[in-house]
């Protein structure tokens, strides 16, 4: 990706509105080294098992929630599945990972890369966000013996830089919004990339639904899709009334990527049941309503994935820029096992409704597949080869 020199920015003609990671670097990350993954609107990142497909996704949904201002302990519950196998610890017997990315947007591609030491104690010993070859911040860890970083960020004002100690359980970027007093130019851009980069990582939703657990009737609740979507008819019980345009589309989808007529897809209170649970149905339109009990797990993947990419942050279980306005956010899935349990008529079928949704610019989709040969046909599509 070429950047622009020091102190200059693109064009207003060729910065994109909303803010989206454009790539993903992993130095060292699980089975990854020295990797960086350009990302398109949809991108699938494809190989057999064990080529670091799953990695990949996890190393994103791990920036995106210290995005979110997350702690690492919770990121990162098990930190030493994060570090490269054969990695060996210094003379401190430390060892770690480094991931980053590049976020896009008015401010030009901005980058950040994190150091997390994983061994003897979780830590983010380095931090670095830079645009156009100008370093806005960097920490590293002077004292461990303190949980802190020293910091320093760009001012361009009397002094060059201003220096302050940083937590090291937390990302530098996602505070410095808040550490920022934005009096001078230097200040200004440290603050506008920082939240640029925060915008795009935030608005996450990770998911890969599980057919065993969308089965049954679910009690109804908050109406917001879970990772695993195992609240479906829930969910449907809400959007079927809220929104009678995008259920429509859902319907079509569904028609084409289920065995058997479809009219509708509703939810309904079962008869005798339990009160305040809703189950999920298929309404073939003669007057028999097939529950989603008796679904393929192929048709229940299909189903979930088709009601993910047809929403949005207002049903998916996400945590978005609540500070910036919908129209200038992205949501991004991440959908691992995308093609999972999928015939080639679903997988296809699935791809090209994807494809629709994020040439809109509102989502965009990164997947995880064993084989993307059958998306090479389809436009817009992103496809990240990776070897075993």
């Amino acid at each position: 990706m070429t950047l622009s020199s020091p102190g200059t920015r693109p064009s207003a003609e060729a910065r994109p509105d909303r803010p989206s990671v454009t790539e993903l670097r992993l130095a060292a990350f699980a089975a990854h080294r020295r990797a960086g993954f350009p990302l398109g609107p949809l991108s699938l990142f494809a190989g057999p098992s064990g080529s670091g497909k799953s990695s990949a996704l996890r190393a994103y949904e791990a920036l995106a929630r210290l995005g979110g201002g997350a702690e690492l302990a919770e990121v990162f519950p098990d930190p030493v599945a994060c570090v490269p196998e054969r990695a060996r610890p210094d003379a401190q017997r430390r060892r770690g990972f480094r991931i980053g990315c590049t976020a896009d947007g008015p401010e030009g591609p901005v980058r950040l890369d994190v150091a997390v030491q994983a061994e003897p104690e979780l830590r983010i010993v380095g931090e670095r966000l830079t645009t156009g070859g100008l370093t806005l911040l960097e920490t590293a860890l002077r004292d461990p013996s303190r949980r802190a970083v020293q910091a320093a960020w760009h001012t361009a004002g009397s002094s060059p830089v201003t220096r302050a100690p940083l937590p090291d359980d937390r990302l530098g970027t996602a505070l410095l919004p808040l550490r920022v007093a934005g009096k001078t130019d230097g200040q200004r851009q440290v603050i506008a990339a920082a939240e640029q980069m925060v915008v795009a990582l935030r608005s996450v939703f990770a998911c890969d639904p599980l057919p065993r657990s969308m089965r049954t009737a679910v009690p109804l609740g908050a109406g917001r899709l879970l990772r695993g979507c195992d609240n479906l008819a829930e969910v449907l019980w809400r959007t079927r009334s809220e929104c009678g345009r995008r259920h429509g589309l859902l319907v079509d989808a569904v028609r084409a990527g289920c065995a058997g007529p479809v009219l509708d897809v509703l939810a309904e209170r079962p008869a005798g049941g339990i009160d305040g649970t809703v189950r999920a149905l298929l309404d073939r339109g003669d007057g028999l309503r097939t529950p989603l009990g008796l679904l393929g797990d192929g048709e229940l993947r299909y189903l979930a994935l088709s009601l993910v990419l047809l929403t949005g942050p207002g049903v998916l279980e996400v945590d978005p820029a609540g500070e910036v306005p919908a129209a200038l956010q992205t949501l991004t899935v991440l959908a691992d096992g995308f093609d999972r349990d999928l015939d080639v008529r679903q997988r296809e079928g699935l791809v090209r409704l994807a494809a629709r949704m994020c040439e809109r610019g509102h989502i965009r989709l990164v997947g995880a597949v064993s084989d993307a040969s059958w998306a090479a046909g389809v436009g817009g599509v992103t496809v990240v080869d990776l070897e075993p």
